[in-house]
């Protein structure tokens, strides 16, 4: 249940002895001036938030969010949040706004709480009031501060999953790090969209960084692969190191029909005769692209290709 505000004395204090709470209330949050808000910043701040105060005590609103009287003070309270939490402030940092409140206006309220009954009806709905609107703040802040984390893992998500075009007709896709299932999935988006954009035929998957593979990122290479085929492309796997080796092999992942080499340059040179194109050294030494290309993607005499 909200307190009763409507009817009370301390509107009428705040509105007299504005400057002296103004002054005690800033004094208390010098401290955070510091920290990308501007002294004048704070002011501005705490004077319109005195203001909002004073109207909804004094129109009897409540802190109900459907409550149109207390729309202007909750959207204040939100916007300072979010405010806080881009400049660094922390928690309690950012509480403290409303709750150093409570330490210079309840002096005030002595004189006014000479007995039980004076004390329920000016004291404690002031009191609950600050309270409310301190744990308001404080939401509003975990709230925000949560949005950016997830734009920031979203961004770093985007800067650690580049595709680029390394020579004509070739994509390369460097992965370092840890490989969830989300993060594969922005993989494989970027990398179809890179092949659409560039009609590339061949796409490098280099894996050196990435320290695991389980079974669901196993599974979602193995549907990038399948994807990147039906655009006309082929996928090269590289730097699979000894132990995701042993992982996929454990886990039954079938990987015959993807090839794969031990390091980039290795899985560059197998694009590059797969797109027919020619290196330096093959163009001295007279090498037909296609023909290598063509054994390069053969399996050695006396073994079995994959089925």
């Amino acid at each position: 249940m909200e307190p009763s505000m409507k009817g009370q004395k301390f509107p009428d204090i705040l509105r007299k002895r504005k400057s002296e709470i103004l002054e005690g209330w800033m004094k208390r949050q010098l401290s955070l001036a510091g920290k990308g808000t501007t002294p004048d910043e704070l002011r501005k701040q705490c004077v319109e938030f005195l203001d909002l105060l004073e109207n909804l005590m004094q129109n009897g609103g409540s802190l109900d969010p459907n409550d149109p009287k207390a729309r202007p003070i909750i959207e204040f309270l939100k916007e300072l949040s979010k405010d806080r939490v881009l400049k660094g402030f922390s928690p309690t940092e950012t509480a403290t706004f409303v709750f150093s409140l409570k330490e210079v206006v309840l002096p005030l309220l002595q004189p006014l709480a000479k007995n039980e009954e004076t004390f329920t009806h000016e004291v404690m709905p002031l009191s609950i009031l600050l309270d409310q609107l301190g744990l308001l703040t404080f939401e509003n802040y975990i709230e925000n501060r949560e949005e950016v984390i997830a734009r920031q893992q979203l961004d770093m998500a985007e800067l650690s999953t580049p595709v680029v075009k390394i020579w004509d007709g070739i994509l390369a896709l460097p992965l370092i790090g840890t490989l969830d299932s989300q993060r594969t999935m922005i993989v494989m988006e970027k990398l179809l969209q890179k092949i659409v954009d560039t009609a590339a035929t061949v796409a490098i998957l280099d894996i050196t960084g990435v320290p695991t593979v389980d079974t669901l990122v196993a599974n979602h290479i193995m549907k990038t692969v399948a994807a990147t085929r039906l655009l006309g492309a082929e996928v090269i796997i590289t730097g699979v190191s000894p132990a995701i080796a042993q992982t996929i092999v454990h886990l039954g992942v079938d990987l015959s029909g993807i090839m794969t080499r031990a390091t980039m340059a290795e899985g560059l040179k197998l694009a590059i005769r797969m797109t027919k194109q020619q290196t330096a050294d093959e163009r001295r030494d007279g090498i037909n692209p296609l023909e290598k290309g063509i054994a390069a993607m053969q399996p050695a005499k006396g073994q079995k290709g994959p089925r």
